[in-house]
């Protein structure tokens, strides 16, 4: 059984907790909620899940009910203590005591070699926790994850769209992404003053282009950190006219315009200047 509006308040009281800003805490309180996102999660019997930012155990419960093995991780101390009793009698579910942004995941992940992430991610923490899972965790391969609306606009970006920027890139060069449903604030507690959509990341078998990570990165970031302006001059002293002209990119135009085969091929250009070959 989920947890309900009531039952969640009665637990928070019964454990002398309350939800933290600092945390970001806004629990789930609606059953046919988490059933949805355990569905859209598309686990089942003997799938490795892992969710991040567990809180009292009502998704983790859902997650559980599909047959996945679910690891659970919390941060905060009094929450983790109501979560394993919640999840005490569930012999598929294991709960881990920690800070999301600073496990180990290979050594957590290390039992299988496919992992899907599900979570409900506050504002301050969901952009760098999953940048950080498609650059350097290869092992999760599906994420579903509940973010704010704007979030998930950035993360889902075109080139062209008011929200692209350097994470929509990102998430272009590892994976596809897609906003697969929305989430009425009504359903949280406390209740935020903003809606929350769910987005699907599925990483590709290999990057979307050929360019080293690193490198294209590199320009990427510093690319969009003067967005406002043209690319001859945001990316000056990384980037020659000769390479724009050999990547076939527009000197004028701005970051948020180009395409991630853009990014590439301009990437490409400059480590051929700099090894002495040719684009």
């Amino acid at each position: 059984m989920t947890l309900t509006r009531s039952q969640t308040s009665e637990l928070l009281a019964r454990h002398g907790l309350a939800p933290r800003r600092s945390f970001g805490q806004n629990f789930v309180v609606e059953p046919e909620t988490v059933r949805r996102i355990a569905v859209l999660a598309r686990v089942g019997a003997g799938d490795s899940v892992l969710e991040i930012g567990a809180g009292l155990g009502a998704l983790t419960i859902a997650l559980a009910e599909t047959g996945a093995l679910v690891t659970a991780v919390e941060i905060d101390d009094g929450v983790v203590r109501a979560l394993r009793d919640n999840v005490a009698a569930l012999t598929n579910v294991r709960v881990v005591h920690d800070d999301a942004m600073r496990l180990d995941y290979d050594a957590l992940l290390r039992d299988a070699d496919s992992w899907t992430v599900v979570a409900n991610l506050p504002y301050n923490v969901a952009t760098p926790l999953v940048a950080d899972l498609l650059d350097g965790v290869p092992r999760v391969r599906r994420l579903l994850v509940m973010v704010q609306k704007e979030v998930a606009q950035r993360f889902v970006a075109r080139p062209g769209d008011e929200a692209f920027g350097a994470v929509s890139v990102k998430v272009a060069y590892w994976a596809t992404a897609r906003v697969v449903g929305e989430v009425s604030s009504a359903v949280f507690l406390p209740r935020p003053r903003v809606a929350s959509s769910l987005v699907e990341i599925v990483r590709r078998d290999e990057p979307a282009v050929p360019a080293p990570f690193e490198a294209m990165f590199s320009l990427v970031r510093q690319g969009f950190a003067t967005r406002r302006k043209m690319l001859r001059r945001a990316l000056d002293g990384a980037v020659t006219a000769d390479d724009f002209a050999g990547a076939g990119v527009d000197p004028q135009a701005r970051a948020e315009q180009l395409a991630l085969d853009d990014w590439s091929r301009l990437t490409l250009a400059v480590a051929a200047r700099k090894s002495g070959g040719v684009p």
